[in-house]
């Protein structure tokens, strides 16, 4: 074993020069293809003078140990605003990309379209149209920038949320953790900001971490501090006084980092510790994700204060070619109850979840298996589909996703974040960007025994009301029937669908290669497929957002079920993404086929047959919003008629309130 403290730092603190060549090629190679690039060069350059200025007057204040204020935030550079320059295949038109987040050791935080540039469209929006895409009933802060989940826990009556948060604008940048606390996972208050970036353990950000409850009552938290050479490691802290159940002071243990990059580990791939569980022999474990070349790898260390850690000699697991591992969960679930699981929970009948969020691509990726106690390590029960390479929480936007056990209703939560899919520029002239899913319950899946079956908490159907019914309707093949609802911009639809079964039996075998991502979307007919609901619709179906069905007959007689959400016509707006997302999802004998989604304005989140496969996705109408969003059931087959049975209900709001 190894061990680690804060004795014992592999890295020395002084300033580290940047290294601009490979930039500086790039720069020069392109500014002989437009002279329109020497502006924006001047112009970045000038931004890096800056921002280099006001770096090393915030390494001053570091140097001389001087706690930085929240006020001062807003005087501090995003840590890093990378321009690169590229051009459009086919093109010689430039444009600027930004980066941000992925210099300094964590996933992309910039949206993936590109700032304005010399010949490329971007929608007007007008201030209707963006306030209409902030949701109601989804967690967001009032306004700026949000990603990663933090801490959930409930302690004392509350549920608590803490998560990043850049209090100075709607771009990542300035990280600190930001606090709300719920009774009901759904209304939700805004708290005081919990911790800063005032350390030199921590200076280029509070970074992902997780809470802990002892058997006595206490809460430790673990977080990753990005120091101000931009080592990741591991601090320690604690709530100032347990006596308050709203948990509105926080205190950083005096003696942190706790934990630093182990040898072999890169100083930008250690980071994000889970919460901890309680071994047999009285130990308390964390996992760690990394890397190793290009292999992901889950370190686990194992303490018995929180202070003092020793790096176990096995690693949790590894699967080679996934990249870099951040976000891990592990966590325990039951094989024979429908309940969640406290973390520590192992025995006969439990099977554990271990997750990473793909630094990569930007997906998180679970599988199930077994853990060994004894000697730290865990055995996926699929090699097929093993972490990174297998099973998804969610096949649309839904990442750095972290689960907490709830005590008081005994069942295990997930939150996700859930990033935009418009330009920067919209963001920063709405005031705000991205939002957390709404929570889930997760189970394992006892019917089929291979996957995690995910659905809304209980607590979001209190917001329901103005239910309709609208039983058995006749969809022949190719057809659009509409559905009479006040709105659809705040709904919750279930639905039901039955395939004619002449078609059924006499569908013939297909050497059909379907993939959601891959097809042309709910315009690709099939005999059995695609249909489903179409949301987010105008009344001549301009802009439309089709979630659906599309199955196919295999050649050993089975059907094949997918489960998919279609953007490419969602928006008139050319600058937002227009993916087509989904999965197959496993549909056994005697069950019907089934859908829940929920709109929220930007916001769709769709569940197949009670949670098995989930598809989060964020559109960005022009015409289909207020009074003008519009609801229909479709049915694009070549051969199949289907009835279907759909419930809807509008949903009241649930946006923040301040404390």
């Amino acid at each position: 074993m190894v061990e680690s403290s804060d004795s014992t730092l592999p890295y020395s603190y002084a300033p580290l020069a940047p290294n601009h060549e490979q930039e500086q090629e790039n720069g020069i190679e392109k500014q002989q293809r437009r002279k329109s690039l020497k502006i924006g060069l001047l112009i970045f350059s000038g931004l890096m003078i800056s921002a280099l200025i006001m770096s090393l007057l915030d390494y001053n204040n570091v140097a001389n140990n001087v706690p930085i204020k929240l006020d001062d935030l807003s005087l501090r550079p995003p840590p890093e605003n990378l321009a690169g320059v590229e051009t459009i295949p086919g093109s010689d038109d430039l444009l600027f990309k930004v980066t941000r987040g992925k210099p300094h050791g964590v996933s992309e935080k910039a949206n993936g379209f590109p700032m304005r540039g010399l010949g490329v469209p971007f929608f007007d929006w007008n201030d209707l149209q963006l306030a209409w895409q902030k949701t109601s009933f989804h967690f967001q802060p009032q306004m700026n920038w949000m990603n990663d989940p933090n801490g959930p826990l409930y302690y004392n009556g509350w549920y608590h949320f803490f998560y990043q948060y850049n209090p100075a604008g709607a771009v990542w940048g300035n990280i600190v953790w930001a606090h709300a606390v719920s009774k009901d996972l759904i209304k939700w208050m805004d708290l005081p900001i919990a911790m800063v970036a005032d350390r030199w353990y921590d200076f280029n950000g509070v970074w992902t971490g997780s809470a802990t409850i002892l058997p006595d009552g206490q809460i430790v938290m673990l977080y990753t501090g990005s120091t101000n050479e931009s080592v990741q490691v591991q601090n320690l802290a604690y709530p100032a006084n347990l006596s308050d159940p709203l948990l509105r002071e926080w205190v950083k243990y005096p003696d942190n980092p706790v934990l630093v990059p182990p040898p072999g580990i890169h100083k930008l791939d250690f980071r994000d510790p889970t919460t901890a569980w309680l071994t047999s022999e009285g130990k308390w474990r964390i996992t760690i994700g990394s890397k190793i070349n290009k292999t992901g790898i889950s370190l686990v260390y194992e303490t018995t204060d929180f202070k003092n850690f020793e790096l176990l000699d096995n690693i949790l697991h590894a699967v080679p070619t996934t990249g870099m591992w951040e976000c891990v969960d592990f966590f325990p679930v039951s094989v024979s109850e429908s309940n969640g699981l406290d973390t520590s929970i192992n025995g006969p009948l439990v099977k554990h979840v271990l997750k990473a969020s793909m630094d990569d691509n930007r997906n998180d990726y679970y599988a199930i298996g077994t853990y060994n106690e004894a000697n730290g390590t865990w055995i996926p029960d699929n090699a097929a589909i093993d972490v990174g390479i297998g099973l998804r929480y969610d096949y649309g936007k839904f990442y750095a996703s972290k689960t907490f056990y709830d005590q008081e209703k005994k069942r295990r939560i997930l939150w996700g974040w859930v990033t935009e899919g418009d330009s920067e520029a919209a963001d920063v002239r709405k005031g705000w960007a991205s939002l957390q899913g709404v929570p889930r319950t997760v189970l394992y899946d006892q019917k089929t025994k291979t996957n995690l079956v995910q659905w809304p908490v209980e607590e979001v159907e209190n917001l329901r009301h103005n239910s309709k019914e609208f039983d058995k309707v006749v969809v022949p093949a190719g057809s659009v029937v509409p559905l009479d609802v006040r709105a659809a911009t705040e709904i919750d639809i279930t639905a039901e669908f039955e395939i004619e079964k002449e078609a059924l039996e006499s569908l013939p075998f297909s050497g059909e290669e379907y993939s959601c991502p891959d097809s042309k979307g709910a315009t690709q007919r099939g005999a059995l497929g695609p249909f489903g609901i179409l949301i987010l619709a105008d009344k001549n179906l301009s802009e439309q957002t089709p979630v659906y069905f599309y199955i196919i007959k295999t050649f050993n007689g089975r059907f094949k079920t997918f489960f998919c959400t279609d953007l490419t016509r969602s928006s008139v707006a050319p600058d937002v993404v227009k993916d087509i997302y989904g999965e197959t999802v496993p549909v056994l004998k005697g069950e019907r086929l089934s859908m829940r989604i929920l709109v929220d304005h930007s916001i769709v989140e769709a569940y197949a047959q009670n949670g098995r496969t989930c598809i989060t996705s964020r559109v960005y109408p022009t015409k289909a919003i207020y009074k003008d969003a519009k609801l229909y059931v479709f049915n694009n087959a070549t051969e199949a008629s289907v009835t279907a049975s759909i419930k809807t209900w509008q949903m009241s709001s649930a946006r923040n309130q301040v404390m």
